[in-house]
């Protein structure tokens, strides 16, 4: 017996409030999955100082997610963000592909902003 396939959705609804800043690692990255009605979203942030980036948690190159440990998006020197399968590196300010097998690709953007304090969807 196989389980149902989950469906994704690849945007989400502007003025959802995600997490406060300060709980995300300066710098660091984290996960957040979204319910929307029978859909779920997969994307995560990357906070570097003030600034927050949102991404589609989602490879160019095979469609995968990128992290296979929860939260590890990021390089070990937190400069790059990294596929975990197949080794792609992209830019934090972009989601450029600057390496490996999907070069010259781009991360899908998740838009998002920090109001009063909160990461919130835009």
């Amino acid at each position: 017996m196989s389980l149902p396939t989950r469906q994704r959705v690849y945007t989400t609804p502007p003025d959802v409030t995600l997490c406060p800043v300060d709980s995300l690692e300066d710098p660091g990255a984290r996960n957040i999955v979204m319910q929307i009605e029978e859909a779920f979203f997969h994307g995560f942030l990357v906070r570097r100082g003030d600034q927050v980036l949102g991404y589609v948690d989602r490879c160019p190159h095979a469609g995968l997610p990128l992290a296979k440990v929860l939260d590890q998006y990021l390089t070990p020197d937190k400069q790059l963000i990294q596929c975990s399968w197949h080794g792609a590196l992209f830019q934090v300010a972009d989601g450029q592909c600057v390496g490996g097998p999907c070069h010259g690709a781009s991360l899908t953007p998740w838009p998002v902003k920090v109001e009063g304090g909160m990461v919130v969807t835009a």
